[in-house]
């Protein structure tokens, strides 16, 4: 998704039992002055693979992203597989917000924590093209996740309260502003090996890169 990243404050808030969403525009990275602000330490990263391994790739990627959801489906299970599974990489996966769709699928996610997180996303990347589908009311969005919950095993007051969940949103945007800000991340999916950026590639470009990091 080669776009800039347009939101600014994303909430998610309650009002007479209903959830409305609030975006501003023609914001980018650069707001991570004001996330500053945010205490984001609460963040769990979510991660694969030995912290020691010596290559780590980090994958900033949205929900609502069609190029982040092929990935998943094919080069990242390849990459699991080959580098991860085998303690060669060390994996970090973060979420970019380009609307506040990404910001409630990424709180579903969290939702049964870091243990569930992968399978959950799996699940919300799968069926992309059906939950967030085109021209949906926000409560068509929100019950789609909640369908995808259920299916994850979560219980419906589990889900609600994740969904719900305004203060939560708030940080997770803060964290994501400060994270695309120190990597200069402007379009999705965006990796990071070893500190170095690249753009979204075919495994085999993938797997070549990481061979290179490993011989040095």
């Amino acid at each position: 998704m080669n776009r800039l990243i347009l939101i600014g404050a994303v909430g998610l808030a309650i009002a007479a039992g209903a959830t409305y969403w609030t975006t501003s525009s023609g914001t980018g990275p650069g707001d991570a002055a004001q996330a500053a602000d945010i205490d984001t330490s609460s963040v769990v990263e979510m991660t694969m693979g030995p912290e020691d391994a010596k290559v780590t790739v980090i994958e900033y990627a949205s929900f609502t992203c069609p190029h982040c959801a092929t990935f998943h489906k094919g080069p990242f299970k390849q990459l699991k597989a080959d580098y991860i599974d085998t303690g060669k990489v060390h994996f970090i996966y973060r979420d970019v917000y380009f609307d506040p769709l990404g910001v409630a699928a990424s709180q579903l996610a969290r939702c049964a924590g870091p243990d569930r997180f992968f399978g959950i996303a799996d699940m919300i990347y799968n069926r992309q093209s059906q939950w967030a589908e085109r021209g949906a009311s926000r409560q068509q969005i929100f019950d789609n996740l909640t369908k995808i919950g259920k299916v994850a095993g979560l219980g419906e007051d589990q889900i609600q309260a994740c969904l719900n969940d305004e203060e939560r949103s708030k940080v997770l945007v803060a964290w994501y502003q400060q994270n695309a800000s120190a990597h200069g991340v402007d379009s999705t999916p965006t990796l990071i090996i070893n500190e170095q950026k690249y753009s979204n590639m075919s495994y085999g470009d993938l797997k070549n890169v990481i061979e290179e990091k490993l011989a040095e």
